[in-house]
């Protein structure tokens, strides 16, 4: 026994070669070249010595045989009778027997080499080596909005997105091919990356691009991905770099000071989500108008500097302002939004339009004193209470019924799981908006109870269940909806469905039209994330817009406000803003919509048609 209390083992030599030739043979192909090098010069010189020593190089100079020897193993070249002696040409045949074995050996590596690596460049393992690109941590099949917008963002500008996901590079790009029509100024890189581990993540180059995007996925993993990036960005000593996601419950808010020190900016998508049903369920088409206001095609908002706009107030701004909307004045570092129509502009301030391109807006002539004195009493909607049926439960209920349209005087539930805790905070939620709440028990999977819902209320909402399987919910989700058209269709009512879903490619299913808005959550958040990563100055304008507070999107019924009759775009936007409005564009009796409309056209108004709006009522 050892002092240390062990066996001391002995091992052979036999056993000592085993061990190195296994950890030689584990290092990869060019151990395995490296190996083979050596063990060929090692053979080529013994035999060269064997030769030298028996004396069966005859005449043969000592040099020449060496070189012979290596050169035969090189060649596996099989010596005649011609060529020296028999021992000769019997060692210089052993020789080239093993160079035969030892070059088979090397094709088979370099071979085995070049799969590997062609392999690694399949899986997308490779390094990426570029700047001021754009990474998109997630990817998922079906779902293209955040990618097409980055693309419909680049304008025809050069610019390079790296999509990183735990997938196979070839599924990923086959997948992105197939949907997206990617022009020649955009380069997407698909890279296979675990998007939850900072060394996986260090093949994207994090440190030399320009934004990182977390595309639309579960919370946790959403989460484990910014903390990710923030730490591999903090171990580069890099900062500067904006990390934006989409968080969906308000549970899992980042802290705001980790967020500030990390130049994180995730949004709380739930309770958007939860708004923009609110106020679709009765406004038919509120949600195609929220789609173009944070896509890329078409109009979106800018800060622009507009020639001429100094000295003029915001009112007279309104009535002038050409192929563009004028929606807020940037003064310092804050947009105010709908400001008063008193406000005069400075030399410094910059404008916050809404237009097709930032340089698209063109001061034309006009005053204040052409205009007609016409005016809207109220600019609310001024239409005849109304019940709303709501089919489904989840989480954000509580924050629809706080944020119904005023003429919603009673509510009902049906298809409901819920405990007497969270009804007694639907019913304070109620009570804040002096709603009646009534619980309808019978199971919405019925038809009998189905016709029976859709006879109550002018208003259906249905609602994905949050807690099941994306796939699941939206696919429950369209049952209801196949059903409720056939119901509208068979008995002529004339309900609106607003119907919220998970998944965008489950949308295509059921399409649109026939009084049915779809508000999509991976769409909308995808339409989000992307506006704010290519104008993070206009965080704030996007805050304010799907928040609680302050300017917020609206429908406005042309019928309801007297505005029926032929008006040019200058005389609307004039009429809305006295009433603290900026008219975007209107919706005809179809819900087709028109945006930032050409400040002289004339458009005829019927009593089913909507106008555009952004104000505080």
């Amino acid at each position: 026994m050892s002092k240390n209390g062990r066996d001391k083992t002995k091992f052979s030599l036999k056993d000592r070669f085993s061990y190195w030739f296994d950890n030689r043979m584990t290092g990869g192909s060019l151990g395995l070249i490296r190996i083979l090098i050596i063990a060929s010069l090692l053979l080529a010189v013994v035999i060269a010595a064997l030769i030298i020593a028996f004396g069966f190089n005859e005449e043969g100079e000592t040099a020449s045989v060496f070189w012979d020897s290596i050169a035969t193993v090189i060649n596996a070249w099989m010596p005649s009778f011609e060529d020296g002696s028999p021992g000769y040409v019997i060692l210089m045949s052993v020789t080239a027997i093993a160079g035969v074995l030892f070059t088979s050996v090397l094709i088979g590596i370099i071979t085995s080499a070049i799969e590997e690596k062609i392999d690694n460049l399949k899986r997308g393992n490779s390094m990426v080596l570029e700047k001021d690109h754009i990474i998109v941590l997630g990817f998922s099949p079906g779902e293209y909005t955040l990618i097409r917008q980055l693309i419909l963002a680049a304008s025809g500008k050069p610019v390079r997105i790296v999509v990183a996901e735990d997938t196979d590079r070839e599924e990923i790009e086959q997948n992105i091919k197939e949907n997206l029509e990617i022009p020649k100024n955009v380069r997407i890189i698909c890279r296979t990356v675990d998007i939850t581990d900072p060394a996986s993540l260090e093949k994207c180059s994090i440190e030399t691009c320009r934004t990182v995007i977390i595309s639309p996925t579960d919370d946790m993993r959403t989460i484990k991905s910014v903390l990710a990036v923030s730490t591999l960005l903090k171990e580069k000593g890099v900062s500067g770099i904006g990390v934006n996601a989409i968080i969906s419950k308000n549970e899992y808010r980042f802290p705001p000071s980790l967020a500030k020190d990390n130049n994180i900016l995730t949004l709380q998508t739930n309770n958007i989500m939860a708004k923009m049903v609110a106020h679709s369920c009765t406004q038919t088409g509120l949600s195609e108008a929220f789609r173009e206001i944070f896509n890329f095609e078409g109009s979106e908002f800018y800060i622009a500097d507009i020639r001429g706009a100094a000295g003029l107030t915001f009112e007279e701004l309104m009535i002038r302002l050409d192929c563009a909307v004028p929606v807020g004045v940037l003064r310092g570092d804050r947009v105010t939004m709908n400001p008063p129509k008193e406000l005069r502009i400075l030399d410094t301030d910059r404008i916050l339009i809404f237009a097709d391109e930032n340089d698209s807006a063109e001061l034309k002539d006009g005053s204040l004193s052409d205009m007609s004195e016409f005016t809207v009493e109220s600019a609310g909607l001024a239409e005849d209470t109304t019940d709303t049926v709501i089919i489904g439960h989840n989480e954000t209920l509580p924050v629809i019924l706080q944020e119904l349209p005023e003429n919603i005087s009673h509510v009902y539930l049906a298809g409901q799981k819920t405990t007497e805790e969270e009804r007694e905070e639907l019913q304070k939620a109620a009570d804040e908006r002096n709603l009646t709440l009534n619980y309808y028990r019978g199971n919405p999977r019925s038809e009998r109870v189905l016709r029976e819902l859709s006879r109550m209320a002018q208003h259906i909402v249905i609602l994905s269940e949050h807690d099941e399987d994306p796939e699941k919910a939206d696919m429950d989700a369209i049952f209801l909806l196949l059903n409720l058209r056939d119901i509208r269709k068979r008995y002529g009512l004339s309900f609106n469905i607003t119907m919220e879903m998970q998944k965008e490619h489950n949308q295509k299913l059921v399409g649109s039209g026939d009084h049915t808005d779809f508000l999509v959550a991976s769409s909308m958040s995808s339409l989000i994330l992307s506006q704010i990563a290519e104008s993070p100055e206009l965080i704030d304008v996007f805050r304010e817009l799907l928040s609680n507070e302050g300017n917020e999107l609206y429908l406005k019924n042309a019928g309801s406000m007297g505005l029926t009759g032929v008006y040019t775009v200058r005389e609307l936007r004039h009429i809305m803003y006295e009433n603290r409005c900026v008219l975007l564009g209107c919706l005809d009796r179809e819900k087709h919509g028109r945006f930032n409309l050409p400040l002289d056209e004339e458009i005829e108004l019927s009593d089913e048609d909507e106008l555009i709006v952004l104000g505080e009522c």
